[in-house]
């Protein structure tokens, strides 16, 4: 059962890195891929129907996480108390950027939020990154399973780690150039014109980029935890997921230079769910790791609810993701297709 709910929250942490990962890219591309307001307009539109919507997939996993690992909620929540407000401050930002942005037909207050859209997404991707990081190289947890870091210390992996250090921010750079060109992939899928051209052309800028760092994250992971190669050594069916990485890697670079911008989109999608179910694979079945003292690492086992609470919220949660699967089915059919702005000279208005 503990085994059943680390998928879970595995599951719920990749739809959301998916689904509001590709709006956090376009918001991170959108001053580079659109230059005019209109253009602007146009991105916005693409991922207006569903930006909020998908945001929900990261309380439903907070939600998750507090129900079966309420130790590691617990921890975790108090220990990255500073950067999560600061994940906060930014969601707000963004949502205000995108929000606020129409209600004054003004070029400086439109820039405005603009920029705080654009910068919100960017540091959002960014800190994602960095706290997966922290998970991987894992954080100095004391007796009863609690830890404090600083923001930085020394921007080493040993000692007393910070926050920040030269692994954690690589994997932010990580993050962020993923999710960038994951963006660049949908903008590129959902629109036409001078912005599908540019969107394309920032990710084929991306691609190369993550090709690097996703071979430069490897070797440095491994250096940092080379115990995450032990599960895929143990089963040998893990080896089929650097599979999927690759496969997810060329199926981007072949299917944008032949023009089928949604299937490079799935190929992108392919790649990060490869590399999300690379990293729980690897860390199974560990939580959170102890970077001090390998006993006192939270686990599915010592940090999970009881078995009973487990076993009856497995069928709540079945009926009420099925429900919630139905209705993100439904609004991605339901706002499918090119997104198209009024024509001007008509007398059309844009939002």
């Amino acid at each position: 059962m503990e085994t059943a709910w680390y998928v879970i929250v595995a599951f719920m942490l990749s739809a959301y890195v998916l689904l509001d990962g590709f709006d956090l890219g376009a918001g991170a591309v959108h001053l580079l891929v659109a230059g005019t307001d209109r253009e602007r307009q146009m991105i916005l539109k693409a991922i207006g129907p569903v930006w909020d919507g998908n945001e929900v997939w990261l309380l439903a996993a907070g939600g998750t996480l507090y129900f079966a690992f309420p130790a590691l909620y617990a921890s975790s929540f108090s220990g990255f108390y500073l950067p999560l407000m600061m994940v906060l401050w930014l969601l707000m930002i963004r949502a205000i950027g995108i929000e606020f942005r129409s209600h004054v037909n003004d070029s400086l207050w439109k820039s405005f939020f603009d920029v705080a859209f654009s910068i919100s997404s960017l540091l959002l991707a960014l800190f994602f990154g960095v706290a997966l990081g922290n998970v991987i190289r894992g954080v100095p947890l004391d007796e009863e399973g609690y830890f404090f870091e600083p923001l930085w210390t020394t921007f080493r992996v040993t000692g007393v780690p910070g926050i920040l250090d030269w692994y954690t921010i690589l994997t932010g750079l990580i993050g962020a150039v993923v999710l960038a060109q994951h963006g660049s992939l949908y903008v590129a899928a959902k629109t036409l014109g001078p912005v599908n051209q540019k969107a394309r052309w920032a990710a084929a800028q991306l691609w190369w980029a993550v090709v690097v760092l996703t071979i430069v994250g490897f070797a440095a992971t491994l250096s940092v935890r080379p115990q995450m190669i032990d599960n895929y050594r143990a089963a040998t069916v893990g080896f089929s997921i650097p599979v999927i990485v690759v496969t997810g890697l060329g199926a981007m670079a072949y299917f944008r230079a032949t023009g089928r911008d949604w299937a490079a989109f799935a190929g992108s999608c392919c790649y990060i769910a490869g590399m999300l179910a690379g990293a729980a694979f690897g860390l199974y079945p560990n939580l959170l790791p102890a970077s001090n003292d390998p006993s006192r690492s939270l686990t599915i086992h010592n940090a999970a609810a009881s078995h009973y609470g487990l076993a009856v919220g497995l069928s709540w949660w079945t009926i009420g993701t099925a429900l919630t699967i139905c209705y993100f089915a439904y609004i991605y059919h339901r706002f499918r297709g090119k997104v198209e702005l009024p024509d001007p000279a008509s007398g059309g208005h844009s939002g």
